[in-house]
């Protein structure tokens, strides 16, 4: 990759990650509460543990060479090395031999997506299922299994606790994720259609799910280095996309947010959020194809 081509991607890559992490960089410098927490663009950092600052340093990617490097500040990075007279790229074998393992689970989840149809009746329950029976309590996951201990976001729900039981209660659950089952509340769990386990995530996972699209992130940051600068932050734009489906989709009143509710509970909302479901589907469709090369440029 010749100089004037690098480092025109780096300072676009800076300004574009600039641009997506503005709202939680000023979040950060007033000081981070209850009320000026955002539940769809937080959750994203919290979740995938990433912070503004992963999404800003650019990477080139796994097999690409910078040209005229020597003063690039990817020389003095983990994993890069010197390939000749002014030149810096990615050690493969390198970041291979440290993160390989973490590389083929990617991999072997994402592949297994690769085939598989979409389902688009699930509704987003599973948001509905990590309150059902929760009265006014807010917490967080509980220790060893599946039940939370109560709310996972301070915001009211829309339906109130008893209107949002009836919902889950009129419903068949049918969560095929298991990072989305495990925040069940123990009411919860053994309504759902199958019992979910790590084990058996990549049988599991289907491409209809939101928290499968909101993944193309995990995955992106699993991948460090050797995930290019742009698919990073495509990867991010999407999940970012996801998540706000995930939450209008929620029992939470997300108004103060500006977000208008899918309202699952009727024939109207389901239909939207199939839709939403679809169109989430196709555009992480083809992130998971870029993902699974970058794998397989590593594990090769």
């Amino acid at each position: 990759m010749e100089v004037a081509d690098w480092r025109e991607r780096a300072a676009a890559h800076g300004a574009r990650a600039d641009a997506l992490t503005a709202g939680r960089r000023a979040r950060r410098s007033h000081g981070a509460s209850a009320g000026s927490v955002d539940a769809v663009d937080d959750f994203l950092y919290d979740y995938y543990s990433l912070r503004p600052g992963q999404l800003r340093r650019w990477h080139p990617g796994a097999g690409a060479v910078l040209v005229d490097a020597a003063d690039a500040p990817h020389a003095d990075w983990r994993w890069y090395v010197r390939v000749g007279t002014g030149r810096v790229a990615l050690d493969v074998q390198g970041f291979g031999a440290d993160r390989g393992r973490a590389v083929a689970t990617t991999h072997r989840l994402l592949g297994a997506l690769r085939d598989r149809t979409p389902h688009l009746g699930c509704f987003g329950l599973h948001e509905w299922a990590m309150v059902y029976r929760s009265g006014d309590a807010v917490g967080g996951p509980s220790t060893g299994g599946a039940s939370p201990a109560g709310r996972r976001h301070a915001l009211p729900l829309r339906l109130g606790q008893a209107g949002t039981d009836a919902v889950v209660e009129a419903h068949p659950l049918r969560c095929s994720h298991v990072d989305a089952y495990r925040f069940f509340t123990p009411e919860a769990v053994p309504r759902n259609a199958a019992v979910l386990t790590r084990e058996t995530q990549a049988a599991s996972d289907q491409p209809g799910c939101v928290h499968v699209t909101m993944d193309v992130l995990r995955h992106a940051v699993a991948l460090g280095p050797a995930c290019p600068g742009d698919l990073l932050l495509d990867c991010f734009e999407a999940a970012r996309s996801a998540r706000e489906v995930d939450m209008r989709a929620s029992p939470y009143d997300v108004s103060g947010s500006g977000l208008a509710p899918i309202r699952i509970e009727t024939r109207d909302g389901k239909a939207a959020y199939a839709a939403a479901q679809r169109e989430l589907a196709a555009a992480a469709a083809p992130l998971r194809e870029r993902l699974l090369r970058v794998c397989e440029e590593v594990l090769a």
